[in-house]
C-alpha cells in the first residue's frame, strides 16, 4: 500500500468534497480516500500494483476537478565536508 496527498482544485463545498472522494474510491486498488475541504488536499492510500496517481488523478478531473501531486520541498544545510 501507498499513500499520497493530492491538491484539489474546484472545490466549494462539502458536496464537492464527497464527490472527489467518490471518485477515488471507485478506482480499483484504491483502499482510502479522505478530503479536507480546508486545506484542498486529498490523501488517498491504493495499492500500487493495481492503480497509480495518474489513473486517480484522471478519475478526479472526469468528477470535474484539478488534482495535481503534491510535493515538499527541503532544504538541508550539510556543514563539515570538503
Amino acid at each position: 500500500m501507498e499513500s499520497k496527498m493530492l491538491k484539489i482544485q474546484g472545490m466549494t463545498c462539502a458536496a464537492c468534497a464527497k464527490a472527489v472522494e467518490r471518485a477515488s474510491k471507485k478506482v480499483d486498488g484504491v483502499n482510502e480516500a479522505s478530503v479536507n475541504l480546508a486545506t484542498e488536499k486529498l490523501t488517498v492510500t491504493f495499492d500500487e500494483s493495481k492503480t497509480n496517481l495518474d489513473a486517480i488523478s484522471a478519475a478526479i478531473t472526469k468528477a470535474g476537478y484539478t488534482a495535481s501531486v503534491e510535493t515538499t520541498t527541503a532544504t538541508i544545510k550539510v556543514g563539515g565536508m570538503t
